[in-house]
């Protein structure tokens, strides 16, 4: 793991956005992991809070240590196995909100181009036509702003690494703060990683409820 020093966020300790015997949702800080890492200074992680609290739980999904927003954890092994099939077959709905270097011409579109680690680099992620997977999102602008940035939103489709980050840069317009691929410029206008998971919608995996977890962008 490509960490060098790891100060993670203490307050709040746990931002709780929903939790029953089945689900848990907290709202993950920018500079948090959200499971831990493979060394000991690494074990201060959104899981291992939870998991430290509450007893059992297992992540549904994973957000980028920089990224902040909704990430869910199964409190049972039953929501567990259905969690995982749901996220498996893309049933959930994922937004995210994001800063970008530059003014988006376009009000909204699609950008599918295929990612594949980038091994001599990692854990960058590169796009690759000839061996990389799948990777789809659709963006629509949500506000230009006069100092050189657009606020979008974020709809991905596949869930690849680096995926939003990626794609974003391949439009020409890097997020904010991404010290993966930004240019200096455009990294030096934000001391976070300007990406925010802000709502997940899933079906409860007991009562097959539809619930939409909300967390307002801090940026």
């Amino acid at each position: 793991m490509a960490l060098i020093e790891y100060n993670p966020p203490t307050d709040p300790w746990l931002d709780i956005v929903y939790h029953d015997n089945h689900l848990l949702a907290v709202n993950k800080p920018s500079g948090l992991l959200s499971v831990p890492g493979n060394k000991p200074q690494y074990y201060d992680s959104a899981m291992s809070r939870v998991k430290d609290k509450y007893g059992f739980c297992e992540p549904a999904h994973r957000l980028d240590m920089a990224t902040s927003g909704i990430l869910l954890f199964a409190m049972s092994k039953l929501a567990d196995r259905e969690l995982k099939r749901q996220f498996r077959e893309r049933e959930p709905q994922k937004h995210y909100q994001t800063l970008v270097w530059g003014h988006v011409e376009q009000d909204c579109g699609k950008v599918e181009l295929p990612l594949i680690c980038d091994w001599e680099n990692r854990p960058r992620q590169k796009i690759c036509f000839q061996q990389g997977k799948r990777a789809v999102t659709f963006y629509q602008v949500l506000e230009r702003l006069s100092d050189n940035k657009t606020r979008i939103k974020l709809t991905p489709i596949t869930g690849r690494s680096h995926q939003l980050r990626l794609h974003m840069l391949a439009l020409g317009h890097p997020i904010l703060g991404d010290k993966f691929y930004a240019h200096p410029q455009a990294r030096a206008m934000s001391q976070r990683l300007c990406l925010h998971a802000e709502s997940l919608q899933i079906r409860h995996p007991l009562t097959k409820e539809i619930l939409h977890f909300q967390a307002k962008s801090p940026f």
